[in-house]
Order: C-alpha cells, then sequence, then structure tokens
C-alpha cells in the first residue's frame, strides 16, 4: 500500500456545529506515508470567542492557550493546501471533515476533494469483538498510547497509529476473506475499497493461511476437539492438612479458612452420595474453586463431568478462562473442560453461506458480513456473543444463529454447536448456563445423561431464569420487521427476487402471485386491526403507568376475540400461498444455481419463522386456559412500536423440578450455592422457590474474620421521603447527592437504581450539567453494549460512574480499587405494578397470607445483600455503602434490611457531613 497517502485529522472545538457559530481550538495533522507516521501539523487556533468551561475541563486547552494563536481564517488555505493529494482519515470522518468542511466554506474556500477513511468503521471490521469504539477505550484495548484524550495531537496521533494496525491486520487475513471483503467494501460510507483492493493484490502474491480451514469457500478458525487423556489416579483429601496442600499448590499465599474447607466437604458428600444441598457461601472464601475441585475430583472417578451452571455466559466464561487452570495446579493433573451455551449462541456455518450467496443490499447487512468474515478468521467458539455489533447487525445475527441440531454434510465435524456438545463426552467438567438447563432439547439431555452431579452457581439466580425462559413474548417490532422481510415489493427484497427466478426458469404463474399478494394484504391489514384494538382499548388507558411504560394485564383488555382469530385464519392462509408459490422451485431445486438455492432457502426460513409466531399467537390470545399471567407493556412515548404482549408462570419451583428431573430420580448430587439463599426472617424463602424440599438444610457458612473492616454503610438522613414527594424532586435531589460523592472518591462508582425510568432522568440532569463532564458516565440502558461490556469499560475509565438497574445488583466483580462506593438510590422493591409480582402477591393474598412479609420484603433485603455484596470482594478492600432511601430509618422494616448486612459501622449523617468524612478518608 506505498502508494497510499493518508492525512490523520482530528480537530478540538467549541462545540459540535460549525453553522450555529462553534469554531475550532485545535488542529492536527498527521502524515503517514509508506506505512510510516513522516510529519505532523499542529496549531492551535483562536476561535474568536471565549471556550465553555466544560470543553476547557474536556481538552485542558484554556483562553490563555488560544489568545495569541492564529484565527482559523489565517491558516485556512494553508490547512487545505496541506491536504491536498493526501487521503483523509480521522476517528468519525462525519464530524472532523464536515466541520472542515464548513469552516472552508465559511472562510471563502473551496471544500477539500478526495478520499476519505472513518477508523470508527475500519476498526469495527477489522476488530469486531472489541468492547468499545471511542478512541480512548479503543485504543488502549489495543496497546497504542494515547497520552492526553481531547488533545487533537495526541488523538491525531493515536488515530494515525489505529489506521496502521488496521491496515496491519487486513494484510495477514487469508486471500479468499479479503476477496469478499473488498467486494462489500463500495456499500461502506467511506473509501475503504481502496485499502482492500490493495491488500487484495498483495495478497494473491502470499502462500495460503494453512491454521485456517474453508467452509463453503469461507476460511474459518477450526475449533479443536477435547482428546481424551490417559488414565488418571486423584483421590479426595480427607484432612484437613490435606486439603490445605492442595490448595497452597494452587495459591502459593494461601490462608486456611474453616468455611472454605467446610464447603469442599459438603459439595464432595453430594456428589459421592447422589444427595441435594444449599449452601450459602459469603464473599472471600473461594467459592468456585471450593466446587470445582471436589466436582473435577468425582469427575476423574467416576469418568462423568459434573455440570457446573452459572447466570450468565459472561460468569460461564470466566470459570473457564480463570479458574479451571487453578483447579488443574492444585490436583496435579490436567483437567479437561468446556463450555456449552445454547444452541442459539452459535453461528450456523450453513446459514451465513447462504445468505453471502443470497446478496444482502442494505448498508447495516453488509457491515454485518464484512465483521462476520474478520471474526471467522479468530474465533475459536463461533460464540456470537464475542461480537459488538450495531441494532441492525445484531437483526442479521438472528438469521445466521444455530436454530437445528440437522447438519448438511459439509457442517460435519466443522459446526461450532456440534463441537462443543461432541466435547462435553470428554470434558470432566460442562460449565453451562441457567437457560440452557431449564430449557428443553438433545443438548440439554445429553449432557445430563452423560453427568455424574450439577453444581448451581448464583442459585439464586435460577428462579428468575425459570421466569425467562418460559416467557412466550410477542414483540410488535419483531413481527413488522419479519412482515417486512417477506411482504416488501422493493426490487432487492426475497419476495422480488423469488418471482425473478420464477420468470428466469419459466415457472411463474400470474395467478399463484396474485393469490400471494392477496393472502399477504389480507394478513397484514388483520394483524393491523389486532393491534388496534389492543392499543385503542379503553381498558388500555386505565393501565398501570409507571414512567412512561404502561402495563395492563391482558385479562383486563375488553377487545374483541373474532379480530384475534382473523389474524390466526389469514396467517394460515398467506404461509399456505406461500408455500405453493415455491412448490415448482423446491421441485426443481437441483437445477438451481448455488445462489438461486441460498435464495429458495431464505424464503423458506421467513415462512418458518410465520409458523413459529403462529405458535405465539395462539398461545397469547387465543387459548382460553392459561397456566401463568399474561399482560402487555407498552411505552407510551412510542406507540405502537414498543408494544409487547408477554406470558410468564406465576411458580418457578415446578418448572424447576421438571427441568432438573433426571438429576432427582437417578440420584446425582445436586448443590445450590451462592451468596444470598437466605433471609433471617425466612430461611426457606429462595429454597421454596427452587422446590427444594423442606427436609434438605441451607448449609450458612461465615465470612473470615475481620473480612469488612474495609467497609462503611451511610444512611443519609437529610434527603426528602421518596414516599411524600414528586419524583423529579427526588431525583435532583439523588443527583446532587451523587455529583457531590463522585467528586470526592473520584468516580469509582456505582449508582443502583430500581427503575430505568429513574436511572435516564437522574443521568440525563447530571450530564446537562455539565459537573461531571470528567468523567465518564456509563448507564445501563443508554449506553450501548451488554452489561459485560459496561463494566469492563467501567473497569478501563480511571474516572468512571456506572448507572445501573437491577442486573448490577449481583453478578458484577469489581475487585479492588476499582470500585470505591456503591449509592442505593432506593430500597430495592419491585414495583406493585410489575406483572409476575403482581400475580404472585395477589395468589399469596388469596391463600390467606401476607404478601409483604412473605414476598415482598424478604426479596428487597435478598437483593439489598446482593447490591453490597459488589463493594467488598477481599479482605482487603475498601468502600462505602451509601443509601439515600429514608426508609430504612423511618419504617418498622427498615432495621430488617440492616440486620441482613454484614456487621460494618452504620452512621446516620447529613450529605454534607457524608461528604466531608469522605473527604478526610480520602485525604489520609
Amino acid at each position: 500500500m506505498e502508494n497510499l497517502k493518508f492525512a490523520v485529522v482530528d480537530l478540538e472545538t467549541t462545540g459540535h456545529s460549525s453553522e450555529k457559530g462553534d469554531r475550532i481550538i485545535q488542529i492536527a495533522i498527521m502524515f503517514i506515508e509508506d506505512g510510516i507516521l513522516t510529519n505532523e501539523y499542529v496549531r492551535f487556533v483562536n476561535p474568536g470567542q471565549k471556550i465553555p468551561v466544560f470543553i476547557q475541563e474536556l481538552t485542558d486547552i484554556t483562553n490563555a492557550e488560544v489568545k495569541d494563536a492564529p484565527l482559523f481564517e489565517a491558516i485556512a488555505q494553508e490547512v487545505r493546501d496541506l491536504l491536498e493529494g493526501w487521503v483523509f482519515a480521522a476517528h468519525n470522518t462525519n464530524f472532523d471533515l464536515t466541520f472542515l468542511q464548513k469552516e472552508f466554506q465559511r472562510c471563502g474556500i473551496p471544500h477539500w476533494q478526495g478520499k476519505q477513511i472513518d477508523t470508527v468503521e475500519f476498526s469495527k471490521i477489522m476488530f469486531p469483538s472489541a468492547v468499545s469504539y471511542r478512541l480512548k477505550e479503543l485504543t488502549e484495548e489495543l496497546g497504542i498510547e494515547l497520552t492526553a484524550a481531547h488533545r487533537a495531537d495526541d488523538d491525531a496521533r493515536a488515530t494515525a497509529n489505529l489506521l496502521l494496525k488496521c491496515i496491519e491486520k487486513v494484510k495477514l487475513l487469508p486471500e479468499q476473506t479479503i476477496t469478499r471483503l473488498h467486494k462489500r467494501s463500495f456499500s461502506l460510507k467511506t473509501d475503504l475499497s481502496v485499502i482492500f483492493y490493495l491488500a487484495l493484490v498483495e495478497a494473491r502474491q502470499k502462500t495460503s493461511h494453512p491454521h485456517l480451514s474453508h467452509f463453503r469457500g469461507i476460511p474459518f478458525q477450526k475449533t479443536e476437539l477435547i482428546q481424551n487423556l490417559k488414565p488418571r489416579e486423584i483421590a479426595y483429601p480427607i484432612s484437613q492438612d490435606e486439603k490445605d496442600q492442595l490448595l497452597i499448590q494452587a495459591y502459593p499465599s494461601y490462608e486456611s479458612r474453616n468455611a472454605q474447607l467446610e464447603f469442599m466437604d459438603a459439595a464432595w458428600k453430594s456428589l459421592r452420595t447422589g444427595t441435594e444441598i444449599m449452601v450459602e457461601v459469603p464473599t472471600g472464601i473461594g467459592k468456585t474453586v471450593s466446587y470445582l475441585l471436589p466436582a473435577a475430583i468425582r469427575a476423574v472417578e467416576t469418568k462423568q463431568a459434573v455440570i457446573v451452571s452459572t447466570y450468565t455466559n459472561h460468569l460461564a466464561d470466566k470459570i473457564m478462562d480463570e479458574e479451571i487452570d487453578v483447579v488443574s495446579k492444585a490436583l496435579s493433573i490436567p483437567i479437561q473442560a468446556t463450555v456449552l451455551k445454547g444452541r442459539s449462541n452459535y453461528i450456523s456455518l450453513a446459514k451465513f453461506a447462504e445468505l453471502l450467496l443470497s446478496g444482502e443490499s442494505s448498508y447495516d447487512n453488509i457491515f454485518t458480513e464484512m465483521q462476520l468474515l474478520v471474526w471467522l478468521t479468530e474465533t475459536t467458539t463461533g460464540d456470537v456473543n464475542e461480537l459488538n455489533l450495531s441494532g441492525g447487525g445484531m437483526l442479521y445475527i438472528d438469521r445466521i444463529r444455530k436454530r437445528s441440531s440437522v447438519l448438511a454434510d459439509d457442517e460435519v465435524g466443522v459446526d461450532y454447536h456440534q463441537i462443543a456438545l461432541e466435547n462435553c463426552r470428554h470434558a470432566d467438567i460442562v460449565i453451562t448456563n441457567h437457560a440452557l438447563l431449564l430449557s428443553e432439547g438433545t443438548s440439554k439431555e445429553q449432557i445430563v445423561k452423560e453427568s455424574c452431579g450439577l453444581v448451581v452457581d448464583e442459585a439464586h439466580q435460577f428462579i428468575h431464569a425459570a421466569y425467562k425462559t418460559n416467557e412466550t413474548i410477542f414483540s410488535y417490532t419483531n413481527w413488522k420487521y419479519v412482515l417486512g422481510q417477506i411482504g416488501s415489493e422493493a426490487d432487492d427484497q426475497i419476495s422480488r427476487r423469488i418471482e425473478e427466478i420464477l420468470i428466469r426458469k419459466r415457472l411463474h404463474r400470474s395467478r399463484e402471485r396474485s393469490n400471494l399478494l392477496t393472502a399477504f394484504e389480507k394478513f397484514s391489514s388483520a394483524f393491523d386491526a389486532a393491534i388496534h384494538e389492543l392499543i385503542g382499548s379503553e381498558s388500555v388507558q386505565r393501565g398501570h403507568v409507571k414512567g412512561s411504560r404502561l402495563h395492563v394485564a391482558l385479562e383486563d383488555i375488553s377487545a374483541d376475540r373474532i379480530v384475534f382469530e382473523t389474524v390466526f385464519q389469514s396467517m394460515n392462509s398467506f404461509i399456505e400461498q406461500a408455500s405453493t408459490y415455491v412448490k415448482r422451485l423446491d421441485i426443481e431445486v437441483e437445477s438451481l444455481s448455488d445462489k438461486e438455492q441460498a435464495i429458495l432457502t431464505e424464503w423458506h426460513y421467513w415462512i418458518d419463522e410465520l409458523r413459529v409466531k403462529i405458535g405465539e399467537w395462539v398461545e397469547l390470545f387465543l387459548e382460553n386456559e392459561t397456566d401463568g399471567t399474561v399482560w402487555m407493556e407498552q411505552d407510551q412515548r412510542s406507540i405502537p412500536g414498543s408494544l409487547t404482549v408477554i406470558k410468564s408462570p406465576i411458580d418457578s419451583a415446578p418448572v424447576i423440578r421438571n427441568s432438573l428431573n433426571s438429576f432427582f430420580t437417578e440420584k446425582k448430587g445436586v448443590i445450590w450455592t451462592s451468596g444470598t439463599l437466605s433471609v433471617k426472617s425466612d430461611e426457606r424463602f429462595v429454597a421454596r422457590q427452587l422446590g427444594v424440599a423442606p427436609e434438605v438444610p441451607v448449609l450458612k457458612l461465615l465470612a473470615p474474620e475481620h473480612f469488612y473492616t474495609g467497609a462503611q454503610i451511610f444512611l443519609v438522613d437529610d434527603m426528602p421521603n421518596i414516599q411524600q414527594v414528586a419524583q423529579q424532586e427526588y431525583v435532583e435531589e439523588v443527583a446532587e447527592a451523587i455529583v457531590q460523592t463522585v467528586m470526592v472518591t473520584e468516580g469509582r462508582l456505582f449508582v443502583l437504581f430500581t427503575s430505568q425510568d429513574m436511572l435516564n432522568q437522574t443521568h440525563e440532569l447530571i450530564s446537562d450539567s455539565g459537573l461531571l463532564e470528567d468523567y465518564a458516565l456509563i448507564a445501563q440502558g443508554i449506553s450501548s453494549g451488554s452489561r459485560y461490556r459496561l463494566l469492563k469499560s467501567f473497569r478501563q475509565y480511571e474516572k468512571a460512574v456506572l448507572f445501573g438497574t437491577n442486573s448490577f445488583w449481583e453478578g458484577v466483580d469489581v475487585p479492588g480499587n476499582s470500585l470505591s462506593a456503591i449509592i442505593i438510590v432506593r430500597l430495592p422493591f419491585s414495583s406493585p405494578s410489575e406483572p409476575v409480582f403482581k400475580a404472585k402477591t395477589a395468589l399469596l393474598n388469596q391463600m390467606g397470607k401476607n404478601a409483604f412479609t412473605a414476598y415482598a420484603l424478604p426479596e428487597a433485603i435478598l437483593r439489598l445483600r446482593q447490591g453490597f455484596g459488589r463493594l467488598i470482594r477481599s479482605s482487603t478492600d475498601t468502600g462505602f455503602f451509601i443509601i439515600l432511601d429514608r426508609r430504612i430509618e423511618t419504617k418498622s422494616y427498615g432495621k430488617k434490611f440492616l440486620e441482613a448486612l454484614p456487621d460494618v459501622p452504620v452512621k446516620k449523617v447529613s450529605l454534607a457531613r457524608m461528604v466531608d468524612e469522605l473527604n478526610n478518608c480520602y485525604n489520609k
């Protein structure tokens, strides 16, 4: 690529819009020739106005620094001349180039003309699994130096090195991958086709990549199968000294803890005798290794795997990546483990190959294909959760997820899910997630049949997973998306492409085409009428509104059942017509080209999606008897786009016992473990929901002595009473408390909410104030990415605040000084309008029980305990647990919350006093 010359540009400005009077305050251009940074141009620019305070704080550029600098008018022509003949590159050309062109126009200078490269677009393709594509996080992940973010010279230099890193990676790709990338690159927003073309020319002169396999011409990294090991012998250690010696081999600095050894013994007894136990294990005793050691020994002894189930895929990956080597080291023998996730977590290579052939045309689809082509040369799991994709990208991914266990001949031995299943046969430890264990299917049946026991980690979350995996969900936007795929008459859509094939093959029949279109029109009209019936019902207007979201029980909606019947009938009719329409193609499929076969397969895929949706429709809208609760949700600001209808079971216990039935009937050991399995006022609260028999005790272990000495609890006693003021007033006080706390702690702070609406309002208020401009404000539901990606971003920033809702109250590990404080905005009671909670409490009341004390209060206490558990992860951790909700001291039940927390100092103080105390701690 020696003949490409890049000018990498970064601007610092007083704001985002030149047209609204914002101006450049610094410009930097890094020049790259022959793959080397050869020259640079860096100038401060006098904006002719005061630099806003938040821009000064962001960039560290002051009014004094630009006072004697030239106006942009004085250097505009010079800048324009410097860029002439170079490829313009920037990290978001849409900002830098657009702003610069507007400034050229304002100064009476012609627009710059030439090719442009956006390193955001480029890096998303070349690093599809990156946590973030913001320059600071991306360069940190790739090991590129960025001394001072938001200074044009440092940003431009880092962007130049990022560009070189992307080009370097392109050159390492196999020719077949680059060929496909180049073909698709003409649909991109910037001129990356030039780079891919030159890389292709170079690749044709190189040898192949022997470490890669090929599937229908697509290069991919093949996953290796676990090999059978020679017979291994290991006995469970009997004495305390033997156990200690085992753990010292893994941890040279290990200190013996009675609770850890007690848990090991309990786990071993359960697995050896085939009994069920519940063990509450506090943070700090090495819970994971404590159950993995006896599990591994039992697996080696029986030559059958022990299944370890976690709540999230991230936790499963963490055990695999961090804990299995520790166990092997402790036992001095190799322990083989594998991760198995639900089938849909894996990419189907066959489906991807078909879509590549079918000729996708939208930017989102083409861009996602490019990301996948690069990712396949790297991934050893085929797990699509590794990818960091846009919303449009996720829609594409949904089409290539593994759906069926049936394999084509060329898929055998290369299918990621099949390999994962095969690895389970040879593994000692099979790590999976709660959702898979609660699902039906051959994957689950195989691993359960071939196992000798089960460890359920984060066991309290098994209850939540039981509800989620047994939900039936209707989503208006999802249905409309499917209807759009099969009903669109646009030239590049599937319906039109099928018609073109029929015409080419002289199989087209006008009557069949007309019948198809008529059937679709009836189906679409019936669907729209049903939606209008749902959202237009008077009872919907009286539903419970929380923030902007409305919940209403489906049984309370006075909709006409005939409307839902009509959708069912017209849907069946359309599916019949759609099948008839392509019957002749199905008969002559062997005469079709690969591309035509791919298009036909795509048509059948969407019709099969409709068949699935028929089942959902019947279950939600036409079944008279229901074994759960059904409700409708919608956001008042987005109707009907936000409309969903959900059916969920009310009682988790029968769902769980039915899913795990074979473990109990075949007398396999089952270990339920978590940091929160009991409440003082009701020790069987979690056990009942898991369906655990009353005779199975809950073994509660104690944290190591002095484990929580670094923790303090603050109750802020001058906050308004949350039940006596408007939410907006409370939010303003919460925002003030957060800002003041952050200023003292310098970030490293979690703020935990119970409602997304309150989180949104608080985040918006703080963001608009500009008071925390120097901090990364990472907010669940606002910042893009999964919970894991948000957490990773939080860890990467030195000055960060994370705003989280329910899923951040637990299962999040931020050890050491990365987390200094947690703010609890309100006590974590479930919303009374939350449908499953509402149905459960109604059922308890009918049974003559007090739903508040029997369910609402213990559930909230458990959640607060889980929130506290995020703060102290080791005996050396320090941190502050700050509760803003005054009900903890004004209500009679408040003391039950405090009793459930570890025995640490509790201080009731004003906000000002708390800030002073925090300040004193940090000054020390």
